[in-house]
């Protein structure tokens, strides 16, 4: 087995130069490790098998990896050009099955497994590149390059237990043992479970920033909680014991059910876990690369419906407040494992890959009296992620947790037989929706307390900088200037000759997308930020969207947008919104009858290349909308790469001088405005900016 370097990278030191040869080791192991992992596959053609359908192929996600690392470094100006824009972008997004994003196999033309090999091995040289050549000092924070790479070596720790998620549900001929991934050879009857009593106690969750190791951007924050006595299973709950839900028709009997489970049944048809395979009475559990009789004593392994199900039917059978834990009471259990990992002696429980790849009997590894508080699987918990108080994005990966923060992806924790690095930290904190499989399984517990520790989520929006665009786009219209992005369109309406494809690059929250969805078949939403997109999105599905704005201080005010406001309930929007890249688009978003690009020139790095690919995506006679103050900023794009704003021969260069010597050759500048805006920012400071509205004509 690969081993080493299976703990996350200590951020301390007083030695820089052993510093980044530790780096540059953990980088290294993480990278063979994941690459060994693929080499369990028997074929190249099982690269392109959807094994999960709500996830991509593998192929995807052998590249991933890889592109995360060079997105990331030229996104933070850490390296200055790309190896391959084509894969950086086909790559790029489509790892959590988000709603938004477009899972439709018939728009990826996926490269051959070679190809994506050579374009890893240029990678991996790329990155060791940078970790010799960086500027490092200790202790590591989160402004140094190096925290970039970590970022990059626990994202790809991440996959490989994704990945070896989708592995598991190939065909069997479609894998091969390996000597690197043996599963336990020990099974058995499984010990009868019983609940352990546990004191209450005031329980702190949220990792400060003196913690030693990298952490994602929704382990830093506080949240308090006092936690009261309760009695936890012993063992996590076995394939023996939840057979026992199994054979009492569990899956028929709705009233264990919750009506998302409900759902999911009906969707699925299931019987019994997904890794479970009925033979006549014989029942056997797939594993990474084989199949054997099903261990009786080893964890089941089912979605967070499953195993809330599972309770209820304990409950029901025992006349007991049995449920999941919270994230608050399994911490509280957590305290009976030593807590200094990243030096960890010995690893304490199957985790890490420091046993075999696979689960293990549920009584091998106790902790003071409950055993396997951490590793063998993952365990579902009672509580839906959300971000603490104190809560940031990092601005390298905004979308890592944003997303996530909908009431439908639960936590789960403790890590499982393959969970390296970050994931095996007690701060750690990763959450799947709950009809998501991962190597996860659950122990139960009986306690009397209200599930309060579950409900801090935030009804109201209250992230400062999407609140203010979503009052920007969809509040009131201050001194007297007209909502900005219905504007817009307004004035866009006496040219729409052709109304059947629109495409808004740089949508932000989307108000623009709805006013074109008047007016369009179709219309597609593209911003780089997935907090942006989160939010239109969620206004189109759920028809409303709550948010607030600032007053003085920490005072606020509430809003509520709704469709029905917008005069949009009941229409039938043909209205789809993606995360993407406005200088790296992919190659479906093309077709357009309009693209509309609202103050989005002056915030690229690239505005030339914008300008130079988008033309491409009009058909002939199609208008193309730039919408800037040209308010050019080095912070956002280098000085070189202005395309306006300066002196030339000389004389006086604007922006509107740039676009018609650059665009002139393809498009004929047929209209300008001059349009007013107000960004509201407290009760009484308002931003009164005008940008330059040019409509440009396609040459047919």
């Amino acid at each position: 087995m690969i081993q080493r370097n299976a703990q996350t990278l200590s951020l301390s030191g007083n030695d820089s130069k052993l510093k980044r040869q530790q780096l540059k080791e953990y980088f290294a192991n993480t990278w063979r490790l994941y690459e060994k992992l693929f080499e369990v596959i028997a074929d190249d053609q099982a690269y392109y098998l959807k094994a999960e359908p709500l996830r991509h192929p593998l192929i995807f996600y052998f590249g991933h990896t890889a592109t995360f690392f060079i997105n990331k470094l030229k996104l933070a100006g850490i390296i200055d050009s790309r190896i391959n824009p084509e894969f950086e972008s086909m790559f790029a997004v489509g790892v959590d099955e988000m709603s938004w994003d477009d899972l439709d196999e018939a728009n990826y033309h996926w490269p051959s497994v070679d190809q994506v090999r050579d374009y890893r091995d240029s990678v991996f040289a790329r990155v060791n590149q940078v970790i010799d050549t960086m500027p490092l000092s200790l202790p590591i924070t989160q402004d140094q390059p190096a925290w970039v790479i970590l970022m990059g070596i626990e994202h790809e720790r991440i996959h490989l237990e994704t990945s070896s998620v989708i592995i598991r549900q190939l065909p069997l001929e479609e894998v091969r043992n390996h000597p690197d991934w043996p599963g336990c050879p020990h099974s058995g009857p499984a010990p009868a479970n019983q609940l352990v009593e546990i004191d209450g106690d005031l329980v702190t969750l949220g990792r400060d920033d003196s913690r030693d190791t990298y952490g994602w951007d929704n382990e830093f924050g506080v949240f308090q909680h006092q936690v009261d006595h309760f009695q936890v299973s012993q063992y996590l709950v076995s394939n023996q014991e939840f057979k026992e839900f199994v054979d009492a028709d569990g899956y028929s009997r709705a009233k264990f059910w919750s009506d998302e489970g409900q759902a999911w049944l009906a969707y699925t048809r299931a019987m019994h876990p997904r890794f479970w395979r009925r033979d006549g009475d014989r029942w056997y559990q797939r594993n990474l690369t084989e199949e054997i009789p099903l261990p009786l004593n080893w964890p089941v392994e089912v979605n967070q419906l499953e195993a809330k199900a599972f309770c209820n039917w304990k409950a029901a059978a025992t006349q007991s407040p049995v449920r999941l834990p919270t994230e608050s009471e399994w911490q509280l259990l957590r305290r009976r494992v030593e807590d200094n990992n990243p030096h960890w002696h010995e690893v304490p429980g199957n985790l890490m890959l420091a046993h075999w790849a696979s689960s293990c009997p549920v009584d091998q590894f106790d902790h003071q009296g409950v055993n396997d508080v951490v590793g063998n699987v993952w365990q579902w918990t009672e509580t839906p992620i959300n971000g603490f108080s104190g809560f940031s994005v990092h601005p390298l990966y905004d979308d890592f947790s944003t997303p996530t923060f909908d009431g439908k992806h639960n936590l789960m924790k403790g890590g499982s037989w393959i969970s390296t690095g970050n994931e095996a930290l007690a701060d750690s904190r990763y959450a799947f929706r709950r009809h998501f499989y991962q190597h996860a399984g659950f122990r139960y517990l009986v306690s009397h307390q209200k599930l309060a520790d579950t409900r801090y989520t935030n009804t109201y929006e209250t992230d400062a900088l999407v609140s203010q665009y979503l009052e920007f786009h969809y509040g009131a219209e201050y001194f007297g200037v007209k909502n900005f992005p219905k504007q817009l369109v307004s004035l866009l309406r006496p040219h729409l000759d052709h109304t059947q494809k629109a495409l808004d690059i740089g949508c932000s929250v989307g108000r623009a997308a709805f006013e074109l969805a008047r007016h369009f078949d179709h219309v597609d939403g593209i911003d780089f930020s997935a907090r942006f997109i989160q939010h239109a999105y969620e206004l189109l599905q759920q028809g409303e969207k709550r948010f607030a704005v600032p007053v003085e201080g920490e005072l606020v005010e509430y809003r509520t947008v709704t469709l029905a406001g917008l005069d949009l309930e009941g229409q039938s929007l043909s209205l789809n919104f993606v995360q993407g890249d406005a200088c790296n688009l992919k190659p479906q978003f093309s077709g357009y009858d309009l693209v509309l690009a609202s103050n989005l020139l002056d915030r690229l790095t690239e505005p030339s290349r914008f300008l130079d690919l988008i033309g491409d995506r009009l058909n002939p006679g199609g208008l193309l909308v730039l919408v800037s103050p040209y308010t050019w900023l080095e912070e956002f794009t280098p000085r070189e790469n202005w395309f306006g704003g300066f002196k030339k021969d000389g004389e006086s260069y604007s922006t509107l001088d740039a676009l018609k010597e650059r665009l002139g050759s393809t498009f004929a500048l047929i209209e300008t405005h001059q349009v007013p805006f107000v960004i509201r920012e407290t009760l009484r400071k308002h931003q009164h900016t005008i940008s330059e509205m040019t409509l440009w004509r396609k040459k047919e």
